[in-house]
């Protein structure tokens, strides 16, 4: 069953829009196009879940020039994280766990973690973690994982070194997998500070745990049935591959070049499936996702999450109530960090002044390594989602552009 793909579904005057101002994002991002930037692009624009504007341009394959459409599919790396602790917040309001309980009580090799006290990644000292690694540490990232892409840290190093530099090698379990980070060098005492890391993968082999089965199957189980998201998978396969847009990676020179080998991840299953970053899926299915969230855990009579719960998520549980800014150690920015906090899963919008980014208080967000991002805004009423396909993310300052682009054309 194929899930409609996205389409406006409301008139944006009667939201509250000005729509020939919404047509500025068709504008701004088909000069990204045209300038070679980005190979095309889709964003949605939606209020009170209704759909307000949909806008399209580029090609999801250049060499081909097959263009961008409605139901295009694309990797959206990790904003699977926020579906990854969505899931496992399911357990967590069945009972399964306590926020605060250790991981090694589930995942028993992550007893006896040790601390990256000094060293290069071949010859490196350790000392003693003073706390356990807690499942609160994973979802906001504070456990002291990290991720071999970082290029950053000797941790970073040591991680690439076990052939760990995007997540699980191929080839292992994700049980393996977690069995294998949790035996490297913490990059700092869990619940001291904020590291983008292989922490949401760890929540993905929980879910596996709690639910007694694969991450495919849970997620399937738990949310993908459950919202109509029939087009959101871990590998993509069969005549989807034709609606798949191609990769690229961002060049020196301000172009994109097509990404190779790293392309060709999607189209096999994956042996470690990834929660940190392994979903592939359409704007039609991630606008479910985001609907729901704003509407307080539940879409068309189906309720994931109590709104109590996703309240909870949605708070910034950075240690001491500090922001992001004050809490990172790598550098690692997609937009700013001033004024964000962290809570279980997505990053919060605590000052909009300080970041000096358009956003309401109490928004929260994320997107993914390919240039693809969300937000969900509470106080307008407001979901919008962009999607691309170029590596890194960091390239361009696309999610404070599409912030601006959104909050200018609302007139009421």
């Amino acid at each position: 069953m194929a899930t409609p793909p996205i389409a406006v579904t409301a008139d944006a005057e009667e939201l509250g829009f000005d729509a020939s101002r919404l047509h500025r994002i068709n504008r701004h991002f088909d000069s990204y196009v045209a300038e070679g930037k980005i190979p095309g692009y889709l964003v949605s624009v939606a209020r009170e879940g209704e759909v307000v504007h949909v806008a399209t341009g580029g090609y999801r394959d250049v060499a081909r020039q097959l263009p961008v459409e409605a139901d295009t599919l694309f990797r959206i790396y990790s904003m699977t994280k926020p579906i990854t602790s969505v899931v496992l917040m399911t357990f967590f309001e069945e009972g399964r766990f306590k926020l605060s309980d250790p991981v090694e009580w589930y995942i028993p090799a992550f007893k006896d973690a040790r601390v990256y006290a000094g060293g290069t990644p071949t010859s490196y000292t350790t000392v003693p973690a003073v706390e356990p690694v807690r499942i609160w540490h994973l979802l906001t990232h504070t456990a002291g994982l990290t991720y071999g892409f970082n290029y950053v840290h000797p941790c970073d190093a040591i991680y690439r070194n076990e052939g760990l530099e995007w997540g699980a090698k191929h080839g292992i379990s994700l049980e393996e997998a977690c069995d294998l980070w949790a035996r490297l060098p913490l990059r700092f005492q869990p619940g001291s500070a904020w590291n983008y890391s292989v922490a949401t993968d760890v929540c993905g082999r929980l879910c596996e745990i709690f639910g007694g089965a694969s991450l495919p199957e849970v997620f399937a189980e738990r949310i993908l049935k459950p919202l109509g998201m029939h087009e959101t998978s871990f590998v993509c396969e069969g005549d989807d591959l034709d609606r798949l847009a191609d990769l690229y990676l961002a060049t020196p020179s301000g172009g994109i070049v097509q990404a190779g080998p790293m392309a060709e991840w999607a189209k096999r299953p994956a042996t470690a499936p990834s929660g940190g970053g392994g979903l592939i899926s359409s704007a039609a299915d991630y606008h479910r996702f985001t609907t729901m969230l704003l509407r307080g855990g539940s879409l068309n009579g189906v309720r994931i999450l109590s709104p109590r719960t996703l309240d909870f998520m949605a708070a910034n549980h950075l240690p001491g109530g500090v922001d992001l800014a004050e809490a990172e150690v790598d550098g690692f920015s997609e937009s700013p960090y001033n004024g964000v906090g962290f809570g279980l899963g997505f990053a919060v919008t605590l000052n909009p002044l300080a970041s000096k980014m358009f956003a309401s208080a109490g928004d929260f967000y994320w997107g993914g390594m390919a240039s693809t991002a969300f937000y969900v805004d509470p106080t307008e009423q407001l979901t919008v989602q962009f999607f691309t396909q170029v590596v890194p993310s960091s390239t361009y300052p696309i999610r404070e552009e599409l912030r601006q682009l959104v909050f200018q054309a609302i007139t009421e």
